[in-house]
């Protein structure tokens, strides 16, 4: 039984989650064209396409349910934990099938185990929910859960758009390259490896 306090919650949750899947159609509908090419990056692009949207649907789907007089609750988080859990481990077979290792694959695998996390975490408190209708604690595990499928969801729609990615990791490693190659502080590198000579 979802206790009433929790109600409003998952009534706005529905509302954001409805939003965020209609903005990430018009951003797959942009992206088409590059979604449909041949090729490791296009499928990379493809994965991240359907984790926001499995990220979505499933807060879409435990909030409304949630909604429903009765122990709705339980039964859907078990059951869109278990598709979700299916899709990540699709997933991870086909970063596994494209045959390259590089950074980017490596960060799209570190997302989905992380969805997977939510999705076993979500698994459980279903269960309980379910054997259990009457532990609140478990229906606000759920509403937790919900809001990290957003976090995952927003993440993936915004390297799916191609998004700039601003990280402390990420600049370090620019700089201390760049300083591998000689490079000034204007980002130019002299054409003969020499600092430039002092104006004036």
């Amino acid at each position: 039984m979802v206790p009433e306090g929790i109600r409003e919650f998952f009534a706005a949750s529905a509302g954001v989650a409805g939003a965020l899947i209609g903005l990430l159609f018009v951003a797959i509908s942009v992206s088409a064209e590059r979604l449909s090419r041949d090729g490791a990056t296009a499928q990379i692009h493809r994965i991240r396409a359907v984790a926001a949207l499995t990220a979505f649907v499933n807060a879409l789907s435990v909030s409304l349910f949630a909604l429903i007089p009765g122990h709705k609750i339980g039964p859907t988080s078990v059951a869109v934990a278990a598709t979700g859990l299916l899709f990540v481990a699709a997933a991870l077979l086909s970063l596994a099938r494209l045959r390259h290792v590089r950074w980017a694959t490596v960060r799209d695998a570190i997302f989905l185990i992380g969805l997977a996390v939510v999705f076993v975490l979500q698994l459980i408190a279903g269960l309980a929910v379910t054997a259990n209708p009457a532990d609140s604690g478990d229906v606000n595990t759920i509403a937790v859960l919900v809001v990290c499928c957003f976090f995952i969801g927003i993440a993936r729609a915004w390297e799916l758009i191609g998004g700039p990615s601003v990280g402390i990791a990420h600049e370090v490693t620019a700089l201390v390259r760049g300083h591998g190659r000689g490079q000034v502080p204007g980002g130019e590198t002299p054409a003969d490896g020499q600092p430039p000579a002092p104006a004036g």
